[in-house]
């Protein structure tokens, strides 16, 4: 039988604009994901710098945002939200791990695993 997808949380606890971390389980360990809304569009990545592995918010679920970018708090990267990339910083021209979502009856749920 297949796996059910994972829900994450309702839609509307990741306002547009603001991003919304969440924890969960992704292959066999805990992962701390952070989620932004852009109107209708979506975008979940996992939570660590790809410059030193560290986590991008300075408390837990606080991000410095700056024109919809989000500044890594341990060394200033600037990461483009629409995709990941690191437009400046110590990691330019690396990604943040992009996670696949999906929208199902309001609720964020990480897609069906095979």
């Amino acid at each position: 039988m297949p796996a059910e997808p994972i829900t994450l949380c309702p839609l509307d606890q990741c306002p547009p604009g603001e991003i919304h971390a969440i924890d969960a389980w992704i292959d066999g360990e805990v992962q701390s994901l952070l989620i932004w809304r852009d109107g209708t569009t979506l975008q979940a990545f996992l939570n660590i710098c790809p410059h030193a592995g560290r986590r991008l918010d300075y408390a837990p679920g606080k991000f410095l945002l700056q024109d919809q970018r989000l500044i890594c708090a341990a060394h200033g990267a600037a990461f483009r939200l629409s995709d990941g990339s690191c437009v400046s910083g110590p990691c330019r021209g690396q990604n943040l791990q992009a996670i696949a979502i999906r929208l199902i009856d309001g609720m964020l749920c990480l897609p069906c695993s095979d």
